[in-house]
């Protein structure tokens, strides 16, 4: 293992919070549009390139946070056999994920992204070609996602559910929505998070 330096996670929160909840932004701004339009080469229907893109969003979080507790606890485990302070064990093991953040196995985390999205059952492709064209935009959001852990506290992205009531705390509507609608019919765009409580809305879908 690496050098650590003790203290380093606490003493960058509140900066690296805010770096990430920009990069968030941006991945909703630019990378998200940018799989939408490469996408619409293969699929016509705008409700299934949307659902693809929010699945690939969710999974992404999910995919990340996995690997960051297997990681976490590597990292405990052989940290913990020389630790003698002055910094508490969780804290020069969050200190050492920061700072090594590029030990993080993403190209792990884009594969399982992609096998749980062969496996959805609300998203279709066309047979001859593989989600793995929107990998660059899953590789990013796992980056994304895997360092949120490392922030105190950690950010995660709202649960959202087809037929959910919609809620203007949690989500802004799509342009071709029903704005009637008390219903959401599909997700665009997951909500960050921070112990429940929406930091960025998201982008939800509503019809009768």
């Amino acid at each position: 293992l690496r050098s650590c330096s003790p203290g380093r996670a606490r003493r960058t929160n509140a900066s690296r919070r805010a770096g990430l909840v920009a990069r968030f932004g941006d991945l909703y701004a630019r990378e998200r549009l940018d799989a939408e339009t490469f996408l619409r080469t293969y699929i016509s229907d705008t409700e299934m390139v949307q659902r693809i893109i929010y699945i690939a969003a969710v999974e992404s979080f999910h995919a990340a946070k996995m690997a960051y507790r297997q990681f976490k606890i590597r990292v405990r485990e052989t940290l913990s056999i020389g630790h003698s302070g002055p910094e508490s064990l969780e804290d020069t093991v969050l200190d050492y994920i920061v700072r090594h953040d590029d030990l993080y196995d993403v190209q792990a985390s884009v594969n399982e992204v992609i096998r749980s999205m062969n496996i959805s059952p609300k998203i279709s492709f066309p047979p001859e070609i593989d989600f793995i064209v929107i990998s660059t935009l899953i590789r990013e959001l796992c980056r994304v996602a895997f360092s949120m852990q490392t922030l105190i506290p950690p950010l995660d992205i709202a649960f959202g559910t087809d037929g959910e009531l919609y809620s203007e705390t949690k989500y802004h509507r799509s342009f071709d929505s029903d704005f009637t609608a008390a219903l959401v019919a599909y997700h665009v765009w997951p909500a960050l998070m921070e112990n429940d409580v929406v930091i960025v809305k998201g982008e939800a879908v509503t019809k009768r």
